[in-house]
């Protein structure tokens, strides 16, 4: 019931791992370190989550975050706010321009209600993927709240009805976050075929120490 890209993309560029289509992972950061997300086939959703290393009650708020920049579109320069409102994450380059902070990451259930064509039967979903990705640090799914949907196109109408929209990203469009603390950071391509223009795609990503040496997280 699912549907991923049956087109070729290229291998990731050097230092970047690469996430296949409807997959997530979930790794550390140390502040000020710098996370760079990539589409590398355009038209792809990663849905991005993360918690205060040293304590995983404070995790990213997109609430906070949407109060403090009075904006629902984060871009270069936005804060990514924790519900302790301290800053956690900020954009340091951003190529595509339109991310979405408003909905939650897929799950079975989202399948279950919003895609009767799938008819309850199991499918991947972002929720699921960030659950084991963040397993690893003792992080139980009923954590797991909002994420910051890294190239996702959602707006509203007048009425504040949301619509999706396929991602206006081109292969190769990048965002790249700053971490301002220490982070555990999960992140997946995301699964959900409707935010992806129909067809499920890999996601590359790579984590670049603060001093600038060494490749991307999954390398250490």
């Amino acid at each position: 019931m699912t549907e991923s890209a049956t087109r070729t993309v290229a291998p990731p560029a050097r230092g970047l791992s690469r996430l296949q289509p409807q997959t997530g992972t979930g790794f550390r950061m140390a502040r000020g370190d710098t996370l760079t997300v990539v589409d590398p086939a355009g038209e792809q959703v990663s849905d991005f989550f993360c918690f205060a290393a040293d304590d995983p009650d404070e995790w990213f708020s997109s609430g906070r975050t949407i109060d403090y920049a009075n904006s629902i579109y984060p871009t270069t320069g936005s804060v990514l706010y924790s519900n302790r409102s301290r800053p956690m994450a900020t954009i340091l380059d951003d190529t595509c321009g339109r991310h979405d902070i408003l909905l939650t990451p897929c799950s079975q259930q989202t399948f279950d209600l919003l895609y009767p064509e799938c008819d309850g039967a199991p499918h991947p979903s972002c929720f699921e993927n960030l659950s084991r990705g963040l397993a690893q640090f003792g992080i139980g799914p009923d954590r797991i709240s909002t994420t910051f949907n890294i190239f996702m196109n959602v707006w509203t109408d007048h009425s504040g009805e949301l619509h999706i929209d396929a991602p206006t990203t081109r292969p190769g469009d990048r965002v790249t976050l700053r971490a301002e603390m220490d982070l555990l950071v999960g992140l997946t391509a995301c699964s959900a075929e409707k935010s992806n223009n129909g067809t499920c795609k890999p996601i590359d990503y790579a984590v670049t120490p603060a001093a600038g040496l060494g490749g991307s997280e999954a390398d250490r």
